[in-house]
């Protein structure tokens, strides 16, 4: 992971720890086991419904990178949101300003859209050194280090994101951004990071999710 240069030298992890809660209205959820905080209204219900139309016009079914012989591990869609596109710019500048994180390292950001009985089952976002396809996935920009997701709209019912870790159950709200530490603090993968995309059984869930590299994304 790196930082912009004005957080100079010292841990990485903590100086952007720092950084984001010196800003209004960020929670850090109390845990000893990992890294997570919340930031409701991140965003504005105009723009998480722009947002919402950009995952429906690329939307496709979403994918894993080893396949476990789950066929319902994964059943939401995925949407590709377009990097110049200007909303899509401001999401990034927005995103990087919250974290501090080097823009550099973000992957293109993700949409998720959820139906009526669709969900994530409990995955973590870092992909496993000892996985099939760990160099296919991490040979050039390494392991994902944070994850930032924001929901876009709150579903009927359902929908909600569970640490199981740490017995914490997140609720979707418009606009409500989340965003973790894969790592420990001593940098080694956080297997406490372990988290499921409840199913929705009412409405549809949308979401977008960023997720940072340890090397510049390329």
């Amino acid at each position: 992971m790196t930082l912009h240069a004005h957080f100079g030298s010292g841990n990485p992890a903590d100086a952007m720890i720092e950084h984001v809660m010196a800003q209004a209205g960020v929670q850090r959820v109390p845990s000893s086991k990992l890294t997570l905080f919340q930031r409701r209204n991140f965003l504005d219900a105009a723009t998480c419904a722009a947002l919402c139309d950009h995952v429906d016009a690329t939307r496709r079914p979403s994918t894993i990178s080893d396949s476990n012989g789950d066929p319902t591990f994964r059943t939401s869609e995925t949407g590709d949101l377009n990097p110049f596109d200007p909303l899509v710019i401001d999401l990034n500048a927005r995103i990087a300003a919250f974290t501090g994180l080097d823009p550099a390292h973000g992957e293109p950001i993700q949409g998720q859209r959820y139906a009526v009985g669709q969900e994530f089952k409990a995955h973590t976002d870092y992909f496993e050194p000892d996985g099939i396809d760990y160099h296919r996935y991490c040979g050039i920009a390494g392991n994902r280090t944070w994850t930032v997701m924001i929901y876009l709209n709150e579903p009927g019912a359902g929908g909600a994101t569970r640490f199981k870790a740490i017995d914490k159950i997140i609720q979707p709200e418009t606009g409500k951004l989340l965003a973790w530490n894969n790592r420990m603090p001593d940098g080694r993968l956080n297997p406490a990071t372990l988290h499921h995309g409840m199913k929705v059984r009412a409405g549809t869930k949308y979401v977008i999710t960023k997720w940072f590299r340890e090397l510049p994304w390329r």
